[in-house]
């Protein structure tokens, strides 16, 4: 696809109300599991080979969010393994409140969230050791908002 082609997904309407984000989410783990790298005098565009899921430049080096075996491969460092829940609802970059919401329940198990809002999706990155845990209380806190929603 080129940068002027658009997929279907572009003409759908992003959410920005959050009852409506929350009732409406699906939480996925993906299988893989993630780490988070940095390397420190790296710009943009370095380690691309590695195809990492994304990327950030800050003043102290490069940050890489990659598969563990891909970093394993390339011998880079990192601390912890992380799993990925993707919310699976259409979430406005607008939106006011999702990543507050989600980030306060799983804090309320002890369980620590590392979001990051691409343009479609949020997705939590969380211990890998805890993912089923953390899984389960987006779920309920889905529930929860959906629940509210039915008319009675």
């Amino acid at each position: 696809m080129t940068i002027n082609q658009h997929s279907s997904y572009t003409t759908m309407s992003a959410i920005t109300d959050l009852d409506t984000l929350l009732a409406s989410m699906h939480p996925i783990a993906r299988k893989e599991l993630f780490v988070f790298c940095t390397i420190p005098g790296q710009a943009y565009g370095s380690f691309a080979a590695l195809a990492p899921i994304a990327s950030f430049q800050e003043a102290e080096g490069l940050t890489l969010i990659l598969e563990r075996q891909a970093a394993d491969n390339a011998g880079l460092k990192y601390d912890g393994l992380f799993s990925m829940i993707t919310l699976s609802v259409h979430s406005s970059l607008a939106a006011v409140g999702l990543t507050a919401c989600v980030a306060t329940e799983l804090a309320q198990s002890g369980i620590s969230a590392n979001v990051v809002a691409a343009y479609f999706h949020d997705h939590v990155f969380v211990p890998a050791a805890r993912a089923g845990e953390a899984l389960a209380v987006l779920t309920k806190l889905a529930l929860r908002h959906a629940s509210k929603a039915q008319p009675s």
